[in-house]
């Protein structure tokens, strides 16, 4: 053999068990899930019934139109303030700025569970807010618990400090030269940052949006804590029908639909990230 067939050989042995173990592990699930979410659950024959049920059965249909909502709501309003948050922290020079970029990031590091229990304790009917509000003669209750906006404002506690600390990052790789040049030619803020500042910040903006997208369409813990029976989240819903009703054609087809879901926000990310290079111009 020569001795470019030996280093190529030597470099697909080293490369292969990491390659094997990525099959096992992430393709072939993926693969058993496709393949079971087409069959019968009795006769084991072929069939789309799976998939028909969860877009024509009305409960089923309302999780998913929920799920979306949730969602959407999450990812407008995370990204939002988050740009707002990334904006101060880039710009501000202050003590209360720098403050806030120290200590943004903490909610990152707070387990799930604990955080989740946190907020119940404080917005929950007979929680703090209402008790702090017995004390005026008032009875505060905010009405956020089994409903959609507790979970969305769970999810935005999670999700601000994620978007905002990509989105910060992104700004930081803007020069400040750029934004002087702009100002010594005589554009105001307004016209800097539409002309300048959110142009070079749009691509960190949407991959962050496909991120903080793609973490709550399978969420658990908050809607598992914090939902109503009805409507459910799509992760939910898969617990419901994999560990409640033992359907698992069913589970493997919910899995698949949340997957392709996904795949539209990670299709984004893809060409979010390609988009400049030299096939794309």
């Amino acid at each position: 053999m020569s001795k470019r067939l030996k280093s190529n050989l030597a470099a697909y042995g080293m490369v292969l068990p990491a390659f094997m173990v990525v099959m096992l592990t992430v393709a072939y699930p993926i693969i058993s899930a496709v393949i079971q979410s087409f069959q019968d659950e009795e006769t084991g024959k072929f069939t789309f019934a799976n998939y028909t049920y969860f877009f024509t059965e009305p409960a089923q249909l309302n999780n998913l139109l929920y799920t979306l909502m949730v969602v959407f709501l999450t990812v407008a309003i995370a990204i939002f303030v988050a740009y707002l948050l990334a904006l101060y922290l880039r710009f501000v020079k202050s003590k209360i700025a720098k403050t806030i970029g120290t200590l943004y990031l903490l909610p990152r590091f707070v387990p799930a569970m604990c955080a989740v229990y946190a907020m119940i304790t404080i917005i929950r009917d007979s929680g703090l807010i209402n008790r702090i509000g017995q004390l005026f003669g008032l009875n505060i209750t905010l009405g956020l618990m089994y409903h959609a906006s507790g979970i969305i404002l769970m999810n935005l506690w999670f999700n601000i400090p994620f978007a905002a600390m990509m989105i910060t990052a992104g700004l930081g790789a803007i020069p400040d030269s750029i934004i002087e040049g702009a100002r010594d030619v005589g554009a105001g803020k307004w016209k800097t940052f539409t002309s300048m500042i959110l142009p070079l910040s749009l691509k960190d903006v949407v991959i962050a949006s496909t991120f903080v997208f793609m973490t709550n369409v399978g969420s658990f813990t908050t809607p598992y804590l914090m939902g109503g029976n009805a409507p459910k989240m799509l992760g939910i819903a898969l617990f419901d029908q994999f560990n409640k009703y033992l359907a698992y054609n069913r589970s493997a087809a919910l899995s698949v639909i949340m997957f392709l879901i996904c795949s539209v926000s990670a299709g984004v990310y893809i060409y979010t990230n390609l988009k400049e290079q030299e096939w794309e111009k």
